[in-house]
């Protein structure tokens, strides 16, 4: 059962109808502010891609650079030494080490948001597939977590670079900001993270490749969006 701040709202979505990106955005932002939560929602984006995820030509993983950020600081961790440990913490890094970082890692300690490793790093951070792989923060040369230039890529993680991968159902969700940013802000980080969807298609994808994007906020029903309105201006 849904709560009476959601039941409120509901009755705003036409679940019959699919509206234009800009529209589907504008009505989620509307329908957070008519409910005045405790906290600040995030607005979702989900995208339900024609994927058949057995084949290994048909996986979906990769990031982008959000033009207005998340609108949530991102806790990093960086695996690191001498130098580029150094360069790390004048980065801002939240954390940094080695085996012993890896050490407090496999003992429960969970508080980061992101990975970063340089290449020397990788026979460290590759004991912790088990830990880090089920929550997608395993760090990947292709998503630009397995770098030498820890600084440059601590500073696109707190900028507002996410990462996304598709799952089993060939499903693909991701936060893309705040219900407090302005409809412009939200339009365009949504327009960055479909269009590196797009640019991320496989190979082996014949025929449709987006089969559904539903937008929504945290707490709020879900809006589906035409899929022919994902580019373009406005």
């Amino acid at each position: 059962m849904h709560g009476k701040k959601y039941r409120k709202i509901a009755g705003n979505v036409d679940r019959n109808k699919a509206y234009p990106l800009p529209d589907a955005l504008k009505l989620v932002l509307q329908n957070a502010a008519q409910t005045q939560r405790k906290f600040i929602e995030t607005v979702e984006v989900s995208v339900n891609l024609n994927l058949d995820t057995k084949q290994s030509d048909q996986t979906v993983r990769a990031s982008v650079q959000l033009p207005h950020g998340t609108g949530k600081s991102l806790t990093v961790a960086v695996f690191a030494k001498g130098e580029k440990a150094d360069e790390a913490k004048k980065a801002g890094a939240d954390h940094v080490g080695g085996d012993d970082l890896a050490e407090k890692i496999n003992g429960g300690f969970s508080a980061f948001d992101r990975v970063i490793a340089t290449p020397d790093m990788m026979g460290v951070v590759g004991k912790l597939g088990k830990v880090l792989g089920p929550r997608g923060l395993m760090p990947n040369p292709k998503l630009g977590t397995v770098t030498a230039n820890v600084a440059e890529a601590i500073k696109a993680a707190k900028a507002g670079s996410i990462e996304f991968r598709a799952e089993k159902a060939g499903i693909v969700q991701a936060g893309i900001g705040k219900v407090n940013f302005s409809e412009k802000a939200i339009l365009e980080n949504a327009r960055a993270f479909l269009g590196a969807i797009t640019k991320a298609r496989p190979t082996g994808v014949k025929g449709t490749y987006i089969n559904r994007v539903t937008v929504s906020s945290t707490m709020g029903p879900g809006v589906k969006v035409d899929i022919t309105t994902l580019s373009g201006e406005g």
